[in-house]
């Protein structure tokens, strides 16, 4: 028996690790924001400040519903695994760029419109069920795989979450409740059993909001100025 130190590791999943940030990012977007009403615009910041707030806010919203196939993903990494899922991550972000009832009632029936298409069913059925991907990935050659993964399944999470992002701009962009709820709409799309049917229901719902905005403007307090309260 030697005396000398031991070392412990502690290796902490991928899956794990994307949850953590998204658990910090909606810390900081509680606790800067929680305050503030629901703002238009983009809440009177230069771009570059806001650009970097909406970064905050999509992984803080995103990242949940991306950890599972984050961890599939990182099964298939058998070397510099840390690094090569942040390069994934990154591919695998996107970050989607006021104001009236009519651009409110447009927002909410172009979203409506998109949960209802096949081409929603099918970018949220690669979501759901990666599998298929994971096999093309792993087909992917050279030091570049790990940026085209994560790009190509990026696209397929744009494809299923884009119309639920732009609601945002009706609903208003520091709108913390509809953040959460957002959030949760996307995470059970792509990992509930039900998933296809929420899509459904909340395509359905938009339709329907786009209507009721010219009767309520208040609905849309990120594009009509109304009262309604960000937290």
């Amino acid at each position: 028996m030697t005396g000398g130190p031991v070392t412990v590791r502690i290796r902490v999943a991928p899956a794990g690790l994307l949850l953590v940030v998204a658990a910090a990012a909606w810390v900081w977007m509680v606790t800067r924001w929680g305050g503030m009403p629901a703002m238009p615009g983009t809440m009177g910041l230069g771009l570059a400040a806001f650009l970097a707030v909406w970064t905050l806010m999509m992984t803080a919203m995103m990242l949940p519903a991306t950890a599972p196939v984050a961890a599939l993903y990182a099964r298939t990494i058998t070397v510099h695994r840390a690094s090569r899922m942040v390069v994934f991550t990154v591919g695998a972000a996107r970050l989607p760029p006021a104001a009236g009832t009519a651009v409110a009632a447009a927002v909410f029936a172009v979203s409506g419109v998109y949960q209802l298409t096949p081409l929603k069913d099918r970018c949220l059925a690669k979501c759901r069920s990666p599998i298929g991907l994971m096999l093309r990935y792993a087909s992917y050659p050279g030091a570049s795989r790990d940026l085209r993964a994560g790009a190509h399944h990026g696209a397929f999470c744009l494809g299923c979450c884009w119309s639920l992002m732009v609601l945002l701009a009706a609903f208003g962009v520091m709108n913390l409740w509809a953040m959460v709820v957002l959030a949760a709409v996307i995470t059970a799309e792509k990992l509930a059993p039900v998933g296809r049917l929420v899509a459904r229901a909340v395509g359905i719902a938009s339709i329907v909001l786009a209507v009721a905005v010219f009767w309520v403007p208040a609905l849309a307090p990120g594009l009509t100025g109304g009262g309604m309260a960000g937290m």
